[in-house]
């Protein structure tokens, strides 16, 4: 009999959280645990035809309702959060997309102030087809349509902030939160500094696909099924959140201007090979500039994100973050023999 630990949690309507930090532990999960959990669109479900516009069917800043926070039992500051994602699946054959007045990378905004109109307020509802793997697009004028691949991912993964903060869910920053890559996919590893004890983690905001850059503002927003196996670093810091897939080490940068979420996430790639590989730092530097691949995560938030992903196959030997993603991934595979 395996002694394998799961979890499942459903949020009541109650119990999401819109901020990071602030809010009340969910439950207490201890290190290698598998948790199986729910989490609703960033529209909290309200958001389910052409009809439904944001501004009459939402409450701001009532978005990116998130499932948690879980306290993380041992987790104190100066550790880090291992997050695992085994599998996130959408919970329903249909997604929604929208336009928001005063939102997004191609329009004005508060902080982009200009005098002409903002643009249309429309939704888009696109269909799921979770067999074929495909979300289908259907123009809003005139009939055309095209399948593109679903790409699971959670735009919204995070821990409580440092320094007493509460912050919006609709931000994200050092502590994670809404950073919106499409890198966050099922087979990736999302390292978390720890900022208080327990960690407080959180995530949400599913997407069966995004573009780089989410240039509107939102993806293809949908209700996820997801399954994350969580994990402890004790006593290595993360100073900001970085990603590990079986191919790529990643990190990323969330700030404005672009240029500096751009900066901080190099900055971080290059240090974290002279620090888990080895490399002097200006060796480094070089090795990153000519190798780093650069996406984009988004340009419509309150701060942006930049990426830098780095392929494995060009590090010199080594464990990244003390060879946590392999450990979870071995636990995750674990958890698939036990539920067949």
């Amino acid at each position: 009999m395996s002694d394998l630990e799961v979890l499942s949690f459903t949020p009541s309507a109650g119990q999401y959280a819109w901020t990071f930090g602030g809010a009340e532990p969910v439950a207490r999960v201890r290190p290698g645990t598998v948790v199986q959990l729910f989490t609703e669109d960033c529209f909290a479900g309200r958001v389910r035809s052409e009809r439904d516009l944001v501004s009459e069917v939402c409450e701001f800043p009532y978005l990116n309702p998130q499932t948690g926070p879980f306290y993380i039992e041992g987790a104190e500051v100066g550790d880090t959060v291992a997050v695992h994602f085994v599998e996130i699946e959408p919970a329903r054959d249909w997604a929604a997309s929208t336009t928001v007045p005063l939102f997004g990378a191609l329009t004005a905004t508060h902080l982009t102030a200009l005098l002409h109109p903002a643009l249309p307020e429309l939704v888009w509802i696109w269909e799921l087809d979770r067999g074929a793997r495909t979300c289908r697009f259907r123009a809003r004028h005139g009939d055309f349509t095209v399948d593109l691949p679903m790409d699971p991912m959670h735009g919204t993964v995070g821990v409580a902030p440092a320094n007493l903060e509460v912050r919006s869910a609709l931000v994200p920053d050092a502590f994670g939160g809404n950073m919106d890559t499409p890198e966050m996919r099922a087979g990736v590893t999302c390292y978390l500094g720890v900022n208080v004890p327990g960690a407080l983690l959180s995530l949400g905001d599913g997407h069966a696909r995004q573009g780089e850059g989410e240039t509107c503002g939102v993806a293809v927003e949908t209700a996820m099924n997801s399954v994350i196996a969580v994990d402890l670093i004790k006593g290595r810091p993360c100073p900001w959140p970085r990603i590990e897939s079986d191919t790529h080490i990643i990190s990323t940068g969330s700030v404005r201007p672009l240029e500096d979420a751009f900066r901080i996430a190099q900055t971080d790639l290059v240090q974290w090979l002279s620090g888990d590989f080895g490399l002097e730092a200006m060796d480094a530097y070089q090795l990153v500039t000519q190798a780093v691949l650069s996406p984009l995560a988004n340009v419509c938030d309150t701060n942006y994100t930049s990426v830098a992903k780095f392929p494995k196959a060009y590090l010199p030997p080594g464990a990244a973050m003390g060879g946590a993603h392999q450990r979870l991934r071995e636990l995750a595979g674990e958890y698939r023999r036990e539920v067949g």
